[in-house]
């Protein structure tokens, strides 16, 4: 996990696995952007700083030399396949996986057909589980624990399966009744910096849809209910509020919870802890890490 710096780009650290490698990087750039590149592996990153509006890819093979779609700050670059980004960007810090494709093959029996659709996908990925495991890598990295190495290799491992999973259903969606992109994004976007995320009859107005016809278009699109995901970004945001300093009770009700104790079920199922528990743990490592 060696520091290194070459023109611009300083590398945090950097860890080999299995699949390939993983590296916390800190990029600078004197100028916009305005690059074209072929890589034999996959390029995962997730941007920890805000990425331009004016950041854009084209894959010319497919697109041809003038049409170029925005880059969120989850996105593939898909190995073997020639890219060509744009962006006005001067720094970005970013966690990037980079893998092999045939090291993912003992994982996912999957070949994408790189189809319109997917490569679209794949440059703005709209995924709460990826971008969670990709934050959870780049923690990992940067301050091993017991066993890091193994945690990092177990997590590689699950998001080159919830990529497959992601990009395969891109085209399945629109074949037996997903939710369109669009209407992905909208659902991220209202989950994501809120305090107190939205019930399911909220963002079935918001999707303008039926919560019925969210509900099950939900579950095809990402193999789970519409409402175990909100409880999930429910106990992400309590964990926040926890960690800065917040009583319990007052979590539980800026989580619109009805009481203390089934926000302290609901904690427990989702993390193994009771809220005190998980505050109590926080407490004690922020202290060893002060002294």
């Amino acid at each position: 996990m060696e520091r290194k710096t070459v023109q611009g780009l300083n590398i945090d650290a950097e860890l080999p696995i299995a699949m390939g490698s993983v590296q916390i990087k800190r990029q600078s750039w004197r100028e916009p952007i305005d690059r074209v590149a072929i890589s034999p592996a996959y390029h995962l990153e997730l941007s920890l700083l805000p990425r331009s509006e004016e950041a854009r890819a084209n894959f010319p093979d497919h697109w041809g030399p003038h049409r170029f779609e925005p880059i969120g700050e989850l996105f593939l670059f898909p190995g073997g396949q020639l890219v060509h980004a744009k962006s006005d960007c001067r720094h970005q810090n970013s966690v990037v996986l980079e893998f092999e494709a045939a090291a993912v093959t003992q994982w996912v029996n999957f070949e994408p057909d790189w189809s319109d659709r997917q490569l679209r996908g794949c440059l703005d990925i709209v995924s709460h589980d990826i971008r969670n495991l990709m934050f959870r890598i780049g923690e990992e990295v940067r301050a091993p624990g017991l066993a890091s190495k193994m945690m990092i290799e177990l997590m590689a491992a699950q998001v080159a399966i919830e990529l497959a999973r992601y990009i395969h259903g891109i085209d399945e969606e629109k074949a037996i009744g997903g939710l369109s992109p669009w209407r992905l994004r909208l659902i991220e976007e209202r989950l994501v910096g809120e305090i107190a995320p939205p019930s399911v009859t909220e963002l079935a107005e918001l999707c303008n849809i039926s919560v019925r016809h969210l509900t099950r278009a939900f579950r095809v699109s990402r193999g789970r209910s519409i409402g175990s995901y909100v409880l999930e970004h429910r106990i992400t945001h309590a964990k926040k509020l926890i960690e800065s300093g917040m009583n319990i009770k007052s979590v539980a009700q800026a989580m619109d919870f009805t009481a203390s104790s089934n926000f302290t079920a609901a904690f427990r199922r989702a993390t193994g802890e009771t809220p005190r528990e998980y505050k109590q743990r926080v407490s004690r490592s922020l202290s060893a890490h002060i002294h």
